[in-house]
C-alpha cells in the first residue's frame, strides 16, 4: 500500500499533469484520473488519503463524486479545484466536508497548505483515515 497517496481527478490533461507533478515535488505519491468513473474503478480508491477534484467534469462532476463517496462511507478528505468559482458550488462543497475550494490557477503554497490540512499535518484536522 502506498503512503500519502493523493489522487487528482480532473478532465483537463494539462491541469492534471501539472498538478500531479507539483504534488510529487512536495514528496507525496500521486495518481491522476481523467474522470470520476476511472477513479472509482481504480485500486487507488482504497489507498487514497486525499482527493483533489475538479468541480466541472463530464459525466459525474466533482460535487457528485464527493456526495457518492460520502454516501458509500468513504472518509477521504477532499480539496476542490475549479476555474468556475460559483458561490453555490463552493457552499455545497464546504457543507459536504471539503477541506478547501481553490480557484484555478492556485499557488503552489496554497495547494500544499490545503494538502497538509487534509492530511492533518497542520494540527487543524483530525481525520479518521490517517496516512503517513
Amino acid at each position: 500500500m502506498l503512503t500519502n497517496l493523493i489522487s487528482v481527478v480532473d478532465d483537463d490533461a494539462s491541469v492534471r499533469k501539472t498538478t500531479t507533478l507539483l504534488i510529487e515535488s512536495f514528496g507525496f505519491h500521486v495518481s491522476g484520473f481523467e474522470s470520476a468513473a476511472l477513479f472509482l474503478e481504480s485500486r487507488q480508491l482504497h489507498e487514497t488519503c486525499c482527493l483533489i477534484i475538479d468541480v466541472q467534469m463530464p459525466g459525474m462532476n466533482g460535487l457528485q463524486l464527493q456526495s457518492y463517496l460520502a454516501a458509500a462511507g468513504y472518509k477521504i478528505p477532499v480539496i476542490f479545484i475549479t476555474a468556475y468559482d460559483k458561490e453555490e458550488s463552493r457552499q455545497q462543497a464546504m457543507q459536504g466536508g471539503a477541506v478547501a475550494f481553490l480557484r484555478k490557477p492556485f499557488s503552489d503554497e496554497l495547494l500544499l497548505q490545503a494538502i497538509r490540512a487534509a492530511l492533518g499535518h497542520d494540527g487543524s484536522s483530525t481525520r479518521t483515515k490517517t496516512c503517513n
